[in-house]
């Protein structure tokens, strides 16, 4: 049987929601933006979208970290997904 979800850990559950959430919500606007070949055209409506759509996915981020069983989980997974963002945005070469 497993363990019901509790409100245990939510402080760590939190935390990382709101730090590794922005790194990942960074992380996906930069994806975003080189795939859609955004470069300094902010003002472009890609331009636009980009920067805007950070604000849904830190909060999407943050409000399911709280289905993690512990804070300990939550850091683990949601550093693994920023890092995947942070190194795939790397390998395309759009951090210089």
């Amino acid at each position: 049987m497993t363990p019901h979800l509790t409100s245990r850990n939510w402080a760590g559950k939190t935390a990382a929601g709101l730090v590794l959430g922005l790194a990942l919500a960074l992380g996906v606007s930069g994806l975003l933006a080189a795939l859609l070949g955004v470069r300094d055209s902010f003002f472009s409506p890609q331009g636009q979208f980009t920067m805007w759509i950070i604000a849904p996915v830190w909060c999407a981020v943050l409000s399911l970290c709280f289905l993690f069983r512990n804070g300990l989980r939550a850091w683990l997974w949601l550093g693994v997904a920023a890092a995947a963002v942070w190194l795939t945005l790397f390998a395309l070469g759009s951090l210089s």
